[in-house]
């Protein structure tokens, strides 16, 4: 029980596979990374970034929390966005949500959850500029769902407002943010539209001088 032994044999069968495809995989990977796409994330475990985009390890860096959230004064989340952008030297950032999010759904609830109730206010922010739209729609399930995409594209907006991202297209940086959608029911990812590669697609008010 207290050495979890399934997950080491599994561990050990995942290395074999890897290995015998390529000897020297782990050899490489562990001289350095040089990721181009950073993916923030759903804690969710049924949204694994590598595997649902079909990359190896190596291929992107990951930073994951409760209803992907990218929160000012979230130093973790932040020193992130930091290290991949300014070290690795990412070229995009994807901010990806998942349909069905229980932390979504926990935020439209009205009962008290206790400490996550402090960090699900971003997303009742969130809920509250586009409350007409989502008050009008037919069911419980739509509007989770619906909010969830708006969560993403409020996230990508966060990103952009970022002194680190606003530095790195400051400096000529190439740099791409985009918004994604992942469907559990059918594990299909959905592009919301949303890409900012610029301070000039982002308001004013938020623009570093």
């Amino acid at each position: 029980m207290r050495v979890l032994k399934e997950i080491f044999d599994n561990n050990k069968r995942w290395a074999d596979r890897i290995k015998a495809d390529d000897p020297e995989f782990f050899s490489k990977l562990s001289k350095q990374q040089s990721p181009e796409f950073l993916w923030i994330g759903c804690s969710d475990s049924r949204v694994p970034a590598n595997e649902i985009v079909g990359m190896m390890p190596g291929e992107i860096f990951v930073h994951r929390n409760i209803a992907n959230l990218v929160v000012h004064t979230d130093l973790n989340c932040l020193s992130v966005i930091q290290f991949a952008v300014e070290v690795l030297k990412v070229k995009h950032i994807i901010v990806c949500g998942h349909y069905g999010c229980g932390g979504v759904k926990a935020a439209l609830d009205p009962y008290a959850h206790g400490l996550i109730d402090n960090w699900l206010r971003n997303i009742q922010d969130c809920y509250r500029f586009h409350h007409e739209r989502l008050d009008a729609l037919g069911s419980e399930q739509e509007r989770v769902d619906v909010l969830c995409e708006l969560n993403v594209i409020e996230q990508v907006a966060n990103v952009c407002y970022t002194t680190i991202v606003q530095s790195a297209w400051k400096s000529g940086q190439e740099l791409a943010v985009h918004g994604w959608i992942y469907g559990i029911a059918d594990g299909i990812l959905k592009d919301l539209d949303v890409c900012t590669t610029s301070p000039d697609e982002i308001p004013p008010a938020y623009r570093v001088r």
